[in-house]
């Protein structure tokens, strides 16, 4: 039986790998609240909700915005991991790691009341 050897490269890069699919999927289901919102706007036209609609829609923008940035700065420090893998005991290097993984915690925690908010006003409204 050969020894299985696992490195921070290699948990790095596990972890940041696992992030963009994370966000993949947060960025499918951010299209799907947006569909779902143009459904319901075609639906319902009143300005009360038509306000409200255009906060939600707002939000998902951001929220698109915020994905898109996670994702270039994890790819930027997937391309810092694989092309300097010996840095990693670079204080810059694991501070950036660990600013990442506060970031995708606050970002999930974020998206998920997001939606549930959204999911929550939809059914109370309709």
């Amino acid at each position: 039986m050969s020894d299985i050897v696992i490195s921070k490269p290699g948990q790095f890069n596990y972890e940041n790998r696992s992030w963009i699919r994370l966000l993949e999927f947060f960025k499918q289901e951010n299209t799907m609240l947006k569909n779902r919102l143009a459904e319901v706007v075609d639906q319902k036209a009143d300005r009360d909700f038509l306000a409200l609609a255009e906060q939600f829609q707002n939000k998902f923008i951001v929220k698109d915005e915020f994905i898109d940035e996670l994702r270039h700065d994890i790819n930027k420090q997937l391309d810092e991991i694989v092309v300097n893998p010996d840095r990693l005991t670079d204080q810059k290097l694991l501070k950036n790691q660990q600013k990442l993984r506060n970031e995708m915690v606050y970002f999930e925690k974020e998206f998920t009341s997001l939606r549930n908010e959204f999911n929550k006003y939809l059914s109370d409204y309709l």
